[in-house]
């Protein structure tokens, strides 16, 4: 008998025994009620279902899926590169390995929202870890911030290697959810992942000073990951400013590039699936999905209607959640934050909403997110104004903090002073005499006086990010308030 009938029988059981004290008849005369087994989720095979069931089936799937096939496209591009490089010689590729920058990320690049330029980045893939571990180094960073980032197939973070967390320098390992050999002496410590494709972005904090530029190169060249197999025990460098350039995919607009097709996505979301496995209690949310994937495989109606779905849910769930008051929860005067970033679980709506927005979070401990588009009134920000943003105090960090200026779509808007974002890495900002600190935003200079504090915005709309990096509580818990936006 299987084991959810015997739990029903027993309980049918339990309640004929009341019943026989209450009538005073015996337990042998009363007859179970049968109950359905409830083993596998979903209708059978062949069940038919209506155009409206299937609308309804494939718009919850594309927004659980959404993050695991953009995620999942990207890997596929990174695993065709023969070797570490930069994909359109602008931003780290690799494959079972890591590229890394020598400075901050090229404003030019697209492929990715919400880069900064307060850290020298580095970003690889690695997959096939139950049969290879990757083994990486962590050089002595002294006293300068840094942090690891490993995310699973889901976006998920699952790792905790950094300054904060008081990771110490020497090699370590991280492995698939299969593998089981040895760890070799030397490895501190093993990183188990729960899915096959694991995604890698190291982030190094640097100043905005030449000097800094280049006391960073010896650490940077010090960072490396490599199969177990090339384990040695001795510390491995590379210098990452000779790295080759690869050809990036096909622009797809003036926006990030597009990671998830509509008109695909209902083809690629079967092999995902069974790359990335449920979570706990997501097995009848698999069931339920692959019931009408199943179905669209046999029926070209059910196909087509899940691909026209598939384009009304990217417009009209997708696409808003670029806007920024779509994402997380107000933070105060105006911003918006993620509650937990990173650390999605079956949070589906914020994971999309990141994934779409601001793909690859770090986790609140290491980075706290804080964003808007509109100023402290509720009016999106316009270039053709100048505002003043009015910190009373800046956020209370143990890393750095910065406030990124972005375009319409969350890339860097070119300027002759090459100025990005200011804060902890700017050594001339000018604060108030009460301590508080006035950064300016426009298009046009806010004056000789204040173009220090000055970011150069186009003239037209833009928005705002805080990073606040190794946050005190003040700012996860939002006590601190972000500063206010008001035009000039």
């Amino acid at each position: 008998m299987k084991p959810a009938m015997k739990h029903l029988t027993c309980t049918a059981c339990v309640i004929g025994v009341a019943l026989a004290m209450l009538t005073g008849s015996t337990p042998a005369q009363q007859v179970p009620i049968p109950q359905p087994a409830v083993e596998v989720p979903g209708p059978a095979p062949g069940t038919a279902m209506t155009k409206e069931y299937v609308q309804m089936v494939g718009r919850m799937a594309y927004l659980w899926g959404w993050p695991l096939v953009d995620n999942a496209n990207r890997h596929k591009v990174f695993s065709e590169a023969p070797e570490p490089g930069l994909l359109g010689g602008v931003l780290p590729i690799a494959h079972n390995a890591v590229a890394m920058l020598t400075n901050y990320v090229s404003p030019e690049q697209r492929f990715v929202t919400c880069t900064n330029q307060d850290v020298v980045y580095g970003f690889g893939f690695c997959d096939n870890l139950d049969k290879q571990p990757i083994v990486f180094q962590v050089p002595d960073f002294g006293d300068r911030f840094w942090v690891f980032a490993f995310y699973d197939a889901r976006t998920d973070e699952f790792s905790q290697i950094g300054k904060q967390y008081g990771t110490k320098p020497g090699f370590y390992m991280i492995v698939g959810p299969g593998w089981k050999g040895d760890t070799p002496a030397g490895i501190l410590a093993v990183l188990r992942t729960s899915t096959s494709v694991v995604a890698v972005a190291p982030r190094v904090f640097m100043d905005d000073t030449e000097a800094d530029h280049a006391a960073i190169q010896s650490v940077i060249s010090q960072i490396n990951f490599y199969p177990l197999s090339q384990f040695d025990g001795k510390m491995k460098t590379k210098d990452w400013s000779k790295l080759p350039h690869f050809p990036a995919p096909k622009p797809s607009g003036k926006g990030e590039t597009k990671w998830v097709n509509p008109e695909t996505f209902f083809d690629e979301l079967p092999a995902v699936m069974k790359q990335v496995p449920p979570l706990p209690g997501e097995e009848a949310l698999y069931d339920w999905i692959d019931s009408v994937l199943e179905a669209a495989a046999k029926d070209p109606r059910i196909k087509q209607t899940l691909t026209e779905t598939a384009a009304a849910a990217e417009r009209e769930i997708i696409d808003p959640f670029f806007q920024w008051r779509y994402n997380g929860r107000p933070a105060g005067n105006g911003w918006n934050s993620p509650v937990d970033g990173a650390r999605w679980g079956t949070d589906y709506l914020n994971r999309a909403a990141t994934a779409k927005s601001n793909m690859y979070d770090n986790l609140p401990e290491e980075t706290k997110y804080i964003y808007t588009d509109d100023d402290s009134s509720g009016k999106q920000l316009n270039g053709r104004n100048t505002y003043a943003v009015t910190f009373a105090k800046v956020p209370p960090v143990k890393g750095f903090w910065s406030l990124t200026l972005y375009n319409d779509v969350h890339f860097f808007n070119p300027n002759p002073l090459k100025r990005y974002s200011l804060g902890t890495k700017n050594k001339t900002l000018k604060f108030n005499a009460d301590g508080s600190l006035t950064l300016y935003a426009g298009a046009k200079s806010p004056g000789a006086d204040k173009e220090t504090n000055w970011l150069p915005a186009l003239e037209g709309t833009f928005s705002l990010y805080i990073r606040a990096y190794w946050a005190e509580p003040a700012v996860i818990d939002a006590t601190w308030q972000p500063p206010t936006i008001k035009m000039m």
